[in-house]
């Protein structure tokens, strides 16, 4: 009888997961919640679990999120950007109307197994201080109910690519991305290497690749959770060094 009922919340929580990215991919308005973080701190220094450091530098600003487990998908979420709106139909007293924000993914908010609003299969934005007060009133209260739709991100400039790591452990961080923000693929290609050679997500927006690229002019190719690909060729000259960011001059639209 137990072994049933655990089949049964299994079943019932893949199910809402299941609809919620439906639901995202359609543009239709899903129910959530939202708190915000951070406190007095400048939103721009908070690191996460993104990996972006600095979200003024990313290309962010300072309209970012943390989202729960059902939204974050291992850090597949990253860069994505969602319209958010509090629901005055749950909420008339700290709610600012029909006021919305539009916030990047930038950080995971972690479930913490006792019921929790990141738990799973909650969808949650803890919010920068920035945009939650961009759509609720202060007070005691802290928390509102939410209604959220995937949207387009809209960046100047074009995609980054910021190169990390040593010898022979190559990172590079990709940030200011368009479109639908969130990378689902991603390619490298060095001067000296000539095919293209899959990077693997190391962790939110950081790619991998076990090959020396150093002394290597660069160029890379993204494709996007949506399915858009772009090639970026030749955006690192060989001169780059560890730390450094470049900016390309193609962009999703």
């Amino acid at each position: 009888m137990c072994l049933l009922g655990w089949r049964f919340l299994v079943v019932i929580i893949c199910s809402v997961l299941v609809e919620g990215i439906k639901g995202q991919r359609n543009g239709r308005w899903i129910n959530a919640r939202a708190t915000f973080y951070g406190g007095n701190h400048n939103p721009s220094t908070l690191g996460g679990a993104c990996g972006y450091e600095n979200s003024y530098e990313a290309g962010f600003g300072i309209n970012t999120a943390a989202l729960s487990g059902a939204l974050f998908r291992g850090g597949e979420a990253c860069g994505a950007c969602y319209q958010v709106i509090c629901n005055t139909r749950l909420e008339r007293r700290w709610c600012l109307g029909r006021a919305s924000v539009t916030v990047t993914a930038t950080n995971f908010c972690p479930s913490n197994n006792q019921g929790g609003w990141c738990d799973p299969p909650r969808h949650h934005f803890d919010m920068s201080m920035p945009a939650f007060f961009r759509i609720a009133r202060r007070g005691d209260e802290g928390i509102v109910p939410v209604l959220y739709r995937r949207v387009k991100c809209r960046r100047r400039g074009g995609v980054r690519f910021t190169l990390k790591g040593q010898a022979n452990f190559n990172m590079i961080m990709i940030s200011n991305v368009g479109g639908s923000g969130d990378i689902r693929y991603a390619w490298i290609r060095g001067s000296r290497i000539r095919t293209w050679t899959p990077l693997h997500r190391n962790w939110g927006a950081n790619w991998q690749t076990g090959y020396d690229v150093r002394g290597q002019t660069l160029s890379f190719r993204i494709t996007l959770a949506d399915g858009r690909t772009l090639e970026f060729l030749n955006v690192v000259p060989s001169s780059w060094n560890f730390g450094q960011t470049f900016a390309s001059k193609n962009q999703f639209f």
